[in-house]
């Protein structure tokens, strides 16, 4: 009897034991279950937040790149640095001329780029609206000076540059008279000449463009909007404008009414300067 009912004892918590463990193994198959669909949900979510910035960056990217594309080709078609281009092309390589503006108008725009982005330690929304009205103003100025322009400014501009290149190289000239003069006979290679033409139109296109109003449009928009965008999309306007001026020449340089441009410009820069009251700076 006493043997028996040991054997009934051992039976017993064998199967206690055993329905215990049973009970903990589902236990810890339905947290497992429930942490790999936890990890799943956090995985889907982070997909989708990635998605979601990658689309914000893009967005802001192409806002960038247009609006520094348009303020660009409507404050430098017609600018002193239009014309540079335009009368030095008539007179040396073309090639070499677009390749020295060009370099220094990148230069310059990159420089206002990141100066501007440097502002953005400032809350965006003081830049935005500080930005905004800054347009503003600049519209209303160019408005100004557009409806009080002569019809014939852009003749006169272009007149004034030439005389001034053509005083720059009259002094180059005797300066090199001057060289010739002390005793040096060697002629001038074609190295040197490229190299001189391009350094002229690289510094006198510099020059020209240092404080420039399209330097601190760069400066004013790289403070509201994505700072490569701004970058790429305002050395495509350079390369366009300079381009245009370097193949067109003096009919283009002479054709072009400055009036009709600085007032279209007015009115681009006042569009930018409204969206602030339709897109958040968020």
């Amino acid at each position: 009897m006493g043997r028996l009912l040991k054997i009934s004892m051992g039976i017993f918590l064998f199967s206690s034991l055993s329905l215990i463990n049973f009970v903990a193994s589902q236990e810890n198959e339905d947290d497992n279950i429930q942490l790999g669909e936890e990890l799943a949900k956090k995985s889907k979510d982070a997909e989708e937040l990635a998605k979601t910035g990658s689309s914000i960056s893009d967005d802001r990217f192409l806002h960038g790149f247009l609006a520094a594309l348009s303020v660009i080709i409507v404050s430098e078609l017609g600018d002193k640095t239009f014309f540079i281009a335009a009368i030095m092309a008539m007179k040396h390589p073309r090639l070499t001329v677009f390749t020295g503006a060009i370099s220094a108008l990148a230069i310059m725009h990159v420089m206002a780029s990141f100066f501007g982005y440097m502002t953005t330690v400032i809350p965006r929304v003081i830049t935005f609206y500080a930005s905004s009205f800054l347009f503003a103003v600049f519209g209303l100025r160019m408005l100004h000076e557009g409806y009080h322009m002569s019809p014939h400014e852009g003749q006169e501009e272009f007149e004034e540059v030439n005389e001034e290149l053509r005083k720059k190289e009259e002094v180059e000239g005797r300066g090199g008279s001057l060289e010739q003069g002390l005793g040096s006979k060697k002629e001038p290679s074609l190295i040197a000449f490229v190299g001189k033409i391009f350094l002229q139109a690289f510094t006198m296109t510099f020059l020209a463009e240092w404080g420039d109003r399209s330097q601190i449009a760069t400066v004013i928009l790289a403070a509201r909007e994505d700072v490569y965008g701004v970058c790429v999309g305002g050395i495509l306007g350079h390369a366009l404008c300079t381009g245009l001026a370097v193949v067109g020449g003096r009919l283009i340089a002479t054709k072009i009414s400055i009036r009709t441009v600085t007032l279209t410009g007015g009115v681009v820069f006042l569009l930018f300067a409204l969206s602030a009251l339709f897109i958040s700076p968020e």
